[in-house]
């Protein structure tokens, strides 16, 4: 029987939960065929990905015979699977929650609140990755095979076109500001989840799971290191937690912090986040 294949990428906030859980789960590196697809490149828009996973999403995972294509399919079939039944917490509704659009972690990364940092953005990461996909979308939407695709094409073209017309000032004020205005509404919105509701579903010590990561943790974790990574985190180390403090306008409540102390200590953490938060 063939090894399951993962796609993943090293960037990606998504991609990390199974790789978290690959670790915590204890699988050995050639129990899973890993496959890159390189995001900043816009390898994911290939037709011959598209037929694998017709989101074009990271992760994705190839296993008898069945393509798994959301986070949350990839990380179960992970949990299910493990060779050496580690047993970890099962995942709840949090899962649903923490990947709701309203707590988006890639928007961050794109958006902007005002004209220094649309400025900032579109000469830096933001403005190249945006570029290349739309490159990869053009380039992949007139070959023969993307027939079957055309309207996720279209789709994607126009969506992404949208924030690249922003980004390169040849969008009309209004569409601009709104942009800004969407942008500022979604900081909030993540602001308030980790003061309000994260601090609420916390526990006060350990993780989601209990005294180790369950299922609930591998996606919260991956999130949390997003978010922390565009407030201007870089260090995965136990201090890196508070570079969030810039935007939340207040100290790191202690929940967040202590969770993320516990994931600083965890091999999958370290390994996962060698060369920093992504």
């Amino acid at each position: 029987m063939s090894k399951p294949n993962l796609y993943t990428f090293g960037l990606s906030i998504w991609a990390a939960v199974p790789e978290l859980a690959l670790i915590e789960l204890g699988y050995a590196q050639d129990d899973i065929e890993k496959k890159v697809v390189n995001l900043a490149e816009g390898e994911n828009f290939a037709p011959a990905f598209l037929e694998i996973n017709p989101q074009g999403t990271l992760p994705t995972l190839e296993a008898g015979g069945k393509a798994y294509n959301s986070t949350a399919e990839v990380t179960s079939y992970l949990v299910a699977h493990a060779s050496n039944r580690v047993a970890v917490a099962l995942g709840t509704d949090f899962i649903s929650k923490i990947h709701e659009e309203q707590y988006e972690p890639n928007f961050p990364m794109l958006s902007a609140r005002d004209e220094d940092e649309l400025r900032s953005k579109a000469s830096g990461f933001s403005m190249m990755f945006i570029q290349n996909r739309q490159n990869a979308l053009a380039k992949h939407s007139g070959a023969s095979q993307s027939a079957n695709h055309r309207e996720f094409y279209d789709t994607k073209i126009a969506e992404n076109g949208r924030v690249l017309s922003i980004y390169q000032a040849k969008a009309p004020e209004n569409i601009k500001n709104s942009f800004f205005e969407y942008s500022r509404a979604h900081w909030d919105t993540l602001k308030a989840f980790i003061l309000e509701e994260l601090s609420d579903i916390l526990p006060e010590s350990g993780f989601l799971g209990g005294d180790k990561p369950g299922e609930d943790d591998f996606h919260l974790a991956a999130w949390l290191a997003r978010i922390v990574f565009v407030a201007g985190g870089k260090d995965s180390g136990k201090d890196g937690v508070r570079a969030i403090e810039k935007e939340l306008g207040k100290p790191t409540p202690e929940k967040v912090e202590s969770y993320w102390t516990a994931w600083n200590g965890r091999k999958s953490w370290q390994e996962v986040y060698a060369n920093g938060l992504h």
